[in-house]
């Protein structure tokens, strides 16, 4: 594989952006600088998704036309912009990535360019499709990653959230990877607390050692009490909520929304949670979204006090 493509600094100043002139969750929250464009997330299949999971922080699902599919003309025109800007990686989400009926050119158009991750819940990841993940793995230009997500080692606690049935064949398309020699991220979000505990995560290594996967790779995220999850759950109690006081630096720099951008077909986002949020679009593009925000939504508490990190 070649390195990443070289890093540059072509944003222009702005002045201070409270992320636009819609309805806020918080009121004025936490300034985050925008330091440069490192990542470019792209939501290639909008909200449309082949399950709808009773925690998803969207609306994704197989009725949803909250956003968009993304023409292959967008895709690769958020691309070739995210590379003049200097972006080192992309991620392809949704939705569900592999619904797209021209995924494989939008992965092709990617790897040109830049090492790219894509999230899938693998329900579309046949012995052909592992093959031929297990092909751009070996053969691409830069870095291709796969994250797939499972939340729960047993079919009880993943389909609690996931849907019925839903376990059974993520395992066995985690099981075609492995075959392929393809070993993917596995993310797991936190919907029950018996998720959080470290037995959780040694229990979840030893289970997909069994699937195949000599050396485990595992993300645990924490909840977003947004979307489906509120409903399912709560939302963000009020003494969660981030008031104006700047957050401490080595946070700052940590957050996703200080390095990376979110394009969906509707413009350009601050980050993939808050797709569906209005004030939280910044343009048209990625040049005009390259500016200073403040974090003025409920979720922002997540990835300030729970530190959770969208990137693998």
């Amino acid at each position: 594989m070649e390195g990443e493509p070289p890093s540059s600094s072509t944003f222009s100043r702005r002045p201070r952006s409270s992320c636009g002139k819609g309805r806020r969750d918080v009121g004025e929250g936490p300034p985050v600088s925008f330091r440069a464009l490192d990542t470019v997330w792209i939501q290639v299949t909008g909200t449309l998704c082949n399950i709808a999971c009773r925690h998803c922080f969207v609306s994704a699902g197989p009725r949803s036309a909250s956003l968009p599919v993304m023409s292959r003309g967008q895709v690769e025109a958020a691309l070739e912009e995210a590379v003049e800007l200097g972006a080192r990686d992309a991620y392809y989400t949704g939705g569900e990535p592999f619904l797209h009926p021209e995924i494989r050119a939008l992965v092709d158009l990617a790897l040109e360019r830049m090492p790219l991750t894509v999230l899938t819940n693998a329900l579309l990841i046949d012995e052909d499709t592992a093959g031929w993940i297990g092909d751009r793995f070996e053969r691409s230009r830069y870095s291709f990653d796969i994250r797939v997500s499972l939340d729960g080692a047993t079919a009880e606690l993943n389909d609690r959230v996931r849907g019925h049935g839903v376990y059974e064949r993520v395992v066995e398309a985690l099981r075609r990877l492995a075959r392929a020699g393809v070993t993917p991220v596995v993310t797991v979000v936190e919907h029950e607390d018996s998720l959080k505990a470290a037995a959780a995560r040694a229990e979840f290594a030893e289970f997909l050692r069994g699937l195949g996967f000599q050396r485990p790779r595992i993300k645990f995220l924490p909840l977003l009490r947004i979307g489906r999850e509120e409903r399912r759950t709560r939302g963000y109690l009020e003494q969660e909520r981030l008031g104006p006081e700047p957050v401490a630096p080595e946070i700052e720099e940590s957050l996703i929304c200080s390095t990376s951008r979110t394009v969906t077909a509707r413009g350009v986002w601050t980050c993939p949670i808050l797709v569906e949020v209005p004030d939280a679009r910044l343009g048209d593009s990625l040049r005009q979204a390259g500016r200073e925000i403040n974090l003025n939504w409920r979720a922002c508490h997540t990835c300030v006090a729970e530190g959770l990190r969208c990137a693998t």
